[in-house]
């Protein structure tokens, strides 16, 4: 068990210490916004194009995994939305809402630092497909869902380019696909590009740990107990379950693959989650689910990579 704090433990207390940042004014939220933008722009992508590039194509495509983690989200969303809708007699587009925290995880902040501490390399390759799952399925379909209910008059096919046009400007996706196209091909950059790209890779985790904590400061919880409990649930128990389950029953994914697929899907929720939630009406009851969440997760994520290893899915792991 200490071999596993030793892997969540420092992940937290960077958590922790982008927090403290922020709550004592070390930090404004504009300056997070500002290291989360570099973020996601420039050291994830990197970190992501060096991953793939360097590995053959047919190493890091497995269609099986892609199918699996999509199958396991999807029955994760449609769980939530079914029991926001008949429970919590929620209509449907706060139930798109409900289900997006319960099936799209934090797979670039968390998962990866999760995941690469666990699984070794494998786990940013884990990480790509994860996202691609994510980004071209998962995402792009509950904001179809959800703008449809809201928006009565506008057509399906204006929705559809709306949804493709944040797609085709997502700078991670450029880099999953261009780092795909280099492993089809064996075409390798200079090396001074190359020794570049690799710096600011190594920037990515800690960064991105440092900007989910400052992100949860001033965050309230308040009044919402019982929502935030089932979406907190719903990610965090249910949709991990869902995804083990998937890469059991499907064939054709070697063993390190499968416990990547649940570490990811353990993992939180995406730290935009909140933001997605303004446009519909319910930033209030995300950022609150994003706290939670995250704290809670702690235990989870810890619990979930214990299990993993006892099940022999990670042999080195002890």
């Amino acid at each position: 068990m200490l071999d596993i704090l030793a892997i969540t433990l420092p992940i937290f207390i960077l958590i922790g210490l982008g927090f403290g940042a922020v709550q004592f004014k070390l930090f404004a939220k504009a300056d997070i916004r500002v290291l989360g933008t570099f973020v996601i722009q420039f050291a994830l992508p990197a970190m992501l194009f060096k991953a793939l590039s360097q590995r053959p194509f047919g190493e890091i495509m497995n269609p099986g995994y892609l199918f699996a983690y999509a199958l396991g989200s999807l029955v994760a969303m449609g769980t939530l939305m079914l029991l926001a809708k008949k429970v919590f007699k929620r209509d449907f587009q706060a139930s798109v809402i409900f289900g997006m925290g319960g099936s799209l995880s934090n797979s670039a902040f968390i998962g990866m630092p999760v995941a690469v501490q666990v699984l070794g390399p494998i786990g940013t390759v884990a990480m790509a497909l994860s996202m691609l799952v994510e980004n071209l399925l998962i995402l792009p379909l509950q904001l179809l869902l959800a703008d449809s209910a809201g928006n009565k008059g506008a057509s399906v096919g204006r929705i559809l380019r709306d949804v493709l046009l944040r797609l085709i400007r997502n700078p991670m996706l450029i880099a999953i696909l261009v780092g795909f196209s280099f492993a089809l091909t064996g075409l390798r950059l200079p090396q001074p590009v190359f020794k570049a790209i690799d710096m600011l890779s190594l920037a990515s985790a800690a960064i991105a740990l440092f900007v989910i904590g400052g992100n949860l400061a001033g965050s309230s919880v308040r009044g919402m107990g019982r929502e935030v409990a089932l979406i907190t649930a719903g990610k965090l128990l249910l949709h991990p379950l869902a995804v083990l389950l998937a890469v059991i029953i499907v064939p054709g994914i070697p063993v390190e693959l499968q416990a990547a697929a649940v570490l990811f899907a353990c993992v939180p929720m995406l730290s935009i989650y909140a933001i997605l939630g303004q446009k519909y009406g319910m930033e209030a009851l995300c950022s609150a689910v994003l706290v939670v969440a995250t704290i809670v997760s702690f235990v989870t994520i810890s619990i979930i990579i214990w299990l993993v290893k006892a099940s022999g899915m990670v042999p080195g792991l002890s």
